[in-house]
């Protein structure tokens, strides 16, 4: 089943007609927002639309055609494979990953029980973001992060939706299949994103998968149970996160991060993380620049730019 197919077959059936007459490259598609009664809204090739009647790209919101309560209704449907129920644990995270590994974001009101989220129910506001592998796209930094047998801490810094996440990915498929063992903390099933516990994304073949598994409690597993050499998670931030970093690599493994932040200035700024800066901890840090994809530069651990034509 190809991309288009897989994000169709989620659609309420009118809706999902207008789409399969939409002339766009769904390679290229990244998010489909969907709130009852709103425009529908779609992230395409860096910028944001909606959708004619006829199945044309607009900016024009009075062309814009709506979804309904309905529609939204047999959507969701669709979504969970008619059993909401089955999707409990995730709901609570705030998402649903479908086959594909499209991961569906939710929102609507949400049921509390002694302060800790117990499902989120009138569900009517739904972001479907299309899982996007880009194999080879870390070919360029691969070589600074390794000296023969051994890896280098990195820690990858971008601003939101500019692609850390799939750059950790790809390193992590070259990585674990380059002979190292890698353990990944896929918190929200967007890394390697598993659908019934099998990863819908080339992982590698040495790489072994916690699924929405919190990352603090998921790197200390991994250190106890599975002796990686190389551990990766993404969107670190808080102080925990940090603490677990820095078991991580005083136990003698390898970490390969993300965090939020516009450029190494904004990270250091950041509480926690800046110790860990300042104490050399991470050897290489890759910047990535608000152009999805790019890589602004390379550091060393003393800040020292490396760079090479390829990454120019």
């Amino acid at each position: 089943m190809d991309k288009k197919d897989e994000i169709l077959r989620l659609l309420a059936l009118e809706v999902r007609k207008v789409f399969a007459k939409l002339d766009i490259n769904f390679n290229k598609l990244y998010e489909i927002r969907l709130r009852v009664n709103k425009p529908i809204i779609l992230a395409y090739e860096n910028d944001e639309f909606f959708i004619t009647q006829n199945a044309v790209l607009t900016n024009v919101i009075e062309d814009a055609i709506y979804i309904t309560k309905n529609e939204f209704k047999e959507t969701m449907e669709y979504i969970s494979n008619y059993s909401l129920y089955a999707f409990e644990e995730e709901i609570k995270q705030g998402f649903i990953t479908v086959n594909g590994g499209h991961r569906v974001g939710i929102c609507g009101k949400v049921v509390l029980n002694d302060k800790n989220i117990k499902t989120i129910k009138n569900i009517s506001y739904i972001n479907i973001r299309i899982a996007h592998e880009v194999i080879g796209c870390a070919n360029e930094v691969i070589p600074y992060l390794r000296d023969k047998k051994l890896l280098k801490n990195t820690l990858i810094i971008s601003p939101p939706g500019c692609g850390k996440t799939t750059l950790l990915r790809d390193i992590v498929r070259q990585m674990s299949n380059a002979k190292f063992t890698v353990g990944l903390v896929d918190e929200r099933s967007e890394i390697a994103a598993c659908y019934l516990g099998i990863a819908q994304n080339d992982v590698g073949i040495r790489t072994d998968i916690l699924d929405c598994c919190p990352k603090t409690e998921g790197m200390l597993m991994l250190i106890r149970s599975m002796a990686p050499d190389l551990i990766a998670v993404d969107e670190i931030g808080k102080k925990e996160d940090a603490d677990a970093i820095r078991y991580v690599i005083n136990s003698g493994c390898a970490i390969f991060a993300t965090i939020h932040g516009m450029d190494l200035a904004d990270v250091i700024k950041k509480p926690h993380f800046g110790e860990l800066i300042s104490d050399k901890l991470f050897e290489r840090y890759i910047i990535l620049s608000n152009t999805i994809g790019r890589i602004a530069a390379i550091y060393d651990s003393e800040f020292r730019e490396m760079r090479c034509d390829k990454c120019s």
